[in-house]
């Protein structure tokens, strides 16, 4: 079988499993839970501090089939959840801004905008690196941001929300992402290795928590490159 990282494999299934963005993932889960999510937001801060992991446990949550009524965390068990977190929706779009930041590759997300959802009730396209997109790019994204179709949400996520223009800025709801505290981030990294059979002490948990400077997949990453170093006990 083949090897799965641990940062994918300890990628957070619902808003209670995300780690040290307890701001963010209230103003989603109410969001969800009273039927006010917007058309667009921009989930800014530095690397490995969850914005791609909320954007898609974003768009679980609105088209899972059996999330309880008031509910903003989606079941994780429906077809939609399960294909959603396997990276098979149909109607989930990541797109990597750094490869596809030309006019033409907007003007073709543009078309294809207007279709209807194929399986879930909504279209959530997710916007990595949202800051790569040309000046061009951004003009013929604007259009789009001010007259959206119905049932589509899109998510840009940005290590440099300081470079998207402002007139996109204004039609996004912004969410910064904290780097994630050292507490934190040894916490998890404990219940990781813990689940994976992995012996580490206390003091080298710090040590990697304080060398990932905020960022859980670092973290996680630093993990998963010792475990087999180490025969599976670190100190």
């Amino acid at each position: 079988m083949t090897y799965q990282t641990l940062y994918r494999k300890y990628r957070s299934q619902t808003f209670a499993d995300l780690v040290g963005q307890e701001a963010v993932t209230r103003a989603l889960q109410g969001a969800i839970a009273t039927g006010r999510v917007a058309h667009a937001y921009l989930f800014s801060g530095s690397r490995g501090t969850g914005k791609t992991s909320s954007a898609r446990l974003l768009a679980k949550a609105l088209n899972c089939t059996q999330r309880a009524p008031g509910s903003g965390e989606p079941c994780n068990v429906c077809a939609m959840c399960l294909a959603i977190a396997a990276g098979n929706a149909l109607d989930v779009i990541e797109i990597d801004a750094a490869s596809n930041n030309g006019v033409d590759n907007i003007r073709e997300l543009r078309e294809r905008v207007r279709l209807a959802p194929s399986q879930g009730s909504h279209k959530v396209y997710i916007i990595d690196e949202a800051h790569m997109l040309s000046g061009s790019a951004f003009d013929a994204f604007l259009k789009t941001l001010e007259e959206p179709p119905p049932n589509v949400v899109f998510v840009l996520c940005t290590t440099e929300a300081n470079k998207v223009p402002l007139t996109v800025l204004g039609r996004c709801q912004q969410f910064p992402f904290r780097r994630i505290t050292e507490e934190g981030i040894a916490s998890r990294l404990a219940h990781v290795a813990s689940s994976e059979g992995i012996a580490i002490d206390a003091e080298a948990l710090a040590l990697l928590a304080r060398t990932a400077e905020g960022s859980m997949r670092d973290a996680i990453g630093y993990l998963d490159q010792l475990a087999p170093l180490t025969g599976g006990s670190i100190d």
